[in-house]
């Protein structure tokens, strides 16, 4: 941390023209600096006061702040939606498993969506020649999936099928990981800031920075983005539906369940909030993560190991979706100039405090 802290110093003793690629850089590098420092000190066993001072040191904002009570109408929705006397999060297993997809079929299934997702990528943002990705099959690890990026433009993405994959995911995962997500990004960073800049900072990627949220938050608005309005329902209707033998008429109420629940995200981080500050023990945040899931024991389980391993990460993949959102939508109206503003912000050194009050 000390020399991060150095590295700071010297950075900002350094002058350069506000606005200039040189300024950019020397911003979005002094941040990151702060937050390898701080991740540092967290690891050496000096923690973060809060859940809120863990996400501001590590990814450059300050996240929402919500009581879990603020989600129990979302909860009443879905007990109408599924009525019964089992606990909701029984219910919720019950019916999202019509909706699994079979072992056998998977790598069908995934390998379809993601060249779906990168078809609709490509004509809107140019990508190396020579991109490719490896996909791979892994269990017991505390992600659902994860992009490791190989250099050259190529990836290795990974799926945990320790738990069934519903076939929502599929287009959700190919998007994220692949096309226009994380795939697409580290691409572009490499080809943009190592290649043509030389900016060797770019060729390491700091997990715990502020990099993240912008690399979570346009992975998962890029699937709203390649597939928007009702085309990906279509699109999992007419392709992915039938290559998992799964009955496509229901898909429609399968749609409504997730709209309804997707809003629960956000209990998660309450959830990881409270953990971090001692108010609720393992055992008390597993019960609340299964209400406010609603997820059944063993996913819950799953989901606070994340939360144990990775903190305020979870942050990144809500707010920082909503960040990139309207920073995106709110200066492009029409398709193209949210591919053409996404792609800008894909290569572009911005932080993540920019997003939030910058519409240029």
């Amino acid at each position: 941390s000390d020399q991060a802290r150095a590295l700071q110093k010297t950075l900002q003793s350094t002058s350069t023209e506000p606005g200039s690629d040189g300024y950019l850089r020397r911003s979005y590098l002094t941040i990151q600096l702060g937050s390898l420092a701080a991740y540092a000190d967290s690891k050496a066993g000096n923690g973060f006061e809060s859940f809120d001072a863990e996400a501001l040191a590590l990814y450059d904002t300050q996240p929402p702040v919500r009581e879990l009570s603020g989600f129990d109408g979302i909860l009443a929705q879905l007990d109408e939606l599924l009525p019964g006397e089992e606990p909701l999060h029984e219910r919720v297993s019950q019916f999202t498993r019509q909706y699994e997809i079979p072992p056998d079929r998977l790598d069908a299934v995934f390998k379809n969506a993601i060249e779906a997702c990168r078809e609709r990528t490509r004509p809107h943002i140019e990508l190396p020649a020579n991109e490719d990705f490896v996909l791979e099959y892994v269990t017991d690890v505390p992600w659902g999936a994860y992009n490791w990026y190989q250099g050259n433009a190529h990836s290795l993405i990974q799926v945990n099928t320790s738990f069934p994959l519903f076939i929502d995911r599929a287009i959700d995962l190919g998007c994220h990981e692949g096309y226009p997500g994380h795939h697409v990004y580290n691409a572009l960073l490499e080809e943009e800031f190592v290649n043509r800049r030389g900016w060797m900072e770019f060729s390491v990627y700091a997990l715990f920075s502020p990099q993240s949220l912008i690399a979570e938050g346009t992975a998962n608005y890029g699937v709203d983005l390649a597939f928007p309005g009702d085309e990906k329902l279509e699109y999992e209707k007419s392709h992915l539906y039938p290559l998992a033998g799964l009955d496509p008429s229901t898909a429609g109420q399968y749609r409504q369940f997730r709209e309804i629940s997707a809003e629960l995200t956000y209990a998660r981080n309450e959830v990881a909030r409270l953990f971090a500050v001692g108010e609720v023990n393992r055992e008390e945040a597993i019960g609340l993560l299964q209400k406010y899931g609603p997820l059944s024991r063993e996913r819950a389980a799953q989901s606070m190991r994340f939360i144990e391993v990775n903190g305020a990460y979870i942050i990144n993949y809500n707010w920082g979706k909503d960040l990139v959102k309207n920073y995106i939508e709110g200066a492009a109206a029409t398709t193209d100039e949210r591919w053409a503003r996404f792609a800008d912000l894909l290569a572009s050194p911005r932080l993540p405090s920019t997003l939030e009050i910058s519409t240029e």
